[in-house]
């Protein structure tokens, strides 16, 4: 492994972890429906579990209500269950073949636990990134001992690395501050 292949090694873990930081804060609630809400929702279909767009149409039916038509009828009861049984804290209502799932308003107290939540999430993401800079820099110390490279080389990867760390933790930040302003917003 030289130098560059450190680095880009690094800089794609770095990457996945602020996506997985979008995507977890992405099934925090804010009040406002949006279909992403239930992507992470599995329904039984016929022995195995399935994401829920994959049996179903979702589709927003207002700014507080999230719309499933499952593609076969028989389906119906399924989704309903698997959509109550989840963590989301919701409650379908059926209408013949179409599930409605109504986004309750949220509370002061409520945004507030979500908000710490956001929190949690987002430092998860940077003790990650951190952790991955870490590892990078203990392969960097490795190759200079094995003098695979030049001292300059190492200080100069171990500098980039550190830019790198800083921009990646900026991003992870700005998306917590985003979502903090989405959750306080009434």
């Amino acid at each position: 492994m030289n130098i560059n292949d450190i680095k880009k090694t690094a800089t794609e873990k770095m990457a996945k972890s602020v996506e997985t930081l979008k995507n977890d804060l992405g099934k925090v609630r804010t009040g406002r429906a949006h279909t992403g809400i239930i992507d992470h929702v599995k329904v039984d279909y016929y022995g195995s579990d399935v994401p829920i767009k994959q049996v179903a149409n979702v589709t927003l039916a207002d700014s507080r209500t999230i719309s499933v038509q499952p593609f076969e009828k028989k389906m119906v009861q399924a989704i309903e269950k698997a959509i109550r049984d989840s963590d989301l804290g919701v409650n379908p209502a059926t209408s013949g073949d179409v599930i409605r799932i109504p986004m309750p308003a949220m509370t002061e107290e409520r945004r507030k636990e979500l908000t710490k939540v956001v929190h949690r999430e987002a430092e998860a993401a940077r003790v990650a990134v951190r952790n991955i800079r870490r590892d990078a820099n203990e392969h960097l110390k490795k190759l200079l001992k094995d003098k695979d490279v030049s001292e300059d080389d190492e200080r100069h990867a171990l500098v980039d690395l550190q830019k790198m760390t800083d921009r990646f933790i900026a991003e992870i930040d700005k998306l917590m501050a985003q979502k903090e302003t989405d959750l306080m917003a009434i």
